[in-house]
C-alpha cells in the first residue's frame, strides 16, 4: 500500500502544499534529504486554531493541531517528491509547541505529529523528534511541526 493508499485509508485528504507566507521555500532537497519548512495547521487556505497551549487549547486539541501540521508536511514532501513512495525515512521531526508558562505536555502535543507519521509511512515513519515550547508562534498558531526525510 502506498503513502497516499494509507492516507485516505485513514480518512484523509493530503491537502495540496502549503504555499509559504515569507521568503523562503516549502522544502529544500541536498542529496538524500529533503528538509521541509515549519508548517502550521491551516486548512484550506487558513489557520485552523490559534493560541497557546495550557490557556486557549487543551494538550488533545494541540495534538490534533500537531496532526495537521504533519500532514502539511507530508503535502511538502509530496510536493517535492511526486509520490511519497520515495519517502525512505522520516528522520527527524521538531515540534514547536506555543505553550503558556507552565505548559509542560509538549512531548504530548508533538504525539500527534509522530503517530500521524508513523500510521502513513508505517516503520520508515519513526523518528528522532524535539518537542519545544515557545512564547509564541508565527500567525499566532498552536503549533508547528517541520520533518527531514531521507528519500530516494
Amino acid at each position: 500500500m502506498t503513502p497516499e493508499q494509507k492516507i485516505e485509508e485513514l480518512g484523509l485528504t493530503l491537502p495540496p502544499p502549503v504555499a509559504p507566507v515569507g521568503s523562503y521555500v516549502a522544502t529544500v532537497r541536498t542529496g538524500d534529504l529533503v528538509y521541509t519548512s515549519g508548517q502550521v495547521p491551516m486548512l484550506e487556505g487558513k489557520l485552523h486554531q490559534t493560541g497557546k497551549l495550557g490557556v486557549d487549547l487543551g494538550t488533545d486539541e494541540g495534538r490534533a493541531q500537531a496532526r495537521i501540521c504533519a500532514l502539511n508536511a507530508v503535502a511538502a514532501l509530496k510536493g517535492e517528491l511526486g509520490e511519497l513512495s520515495r519517502v525512505r525515512r522520516i528522520v527527524k521531526v521538531v515540534v514547536f509547541v506555543a505553550s503558556a508558562p507552565g505548559f509542560t505536555e509538549q512531548a504530548q502535543v508533538a504525539n500527534g505529529a509522530s503517530d500521524l507519521l508513523a500510521e502513513v509511512f508505517g516503520e520508515q515513519g519513526k523518528h528522532a523528534r524535539s518537542a519545544v515550547g515557545m512564547a509564541v508562534l508565527p500567525l499566532d498558531a498552536p503549533v508547528e511541526v517541520e520533518l527531514i526525510a531521507e528519500v530516494a
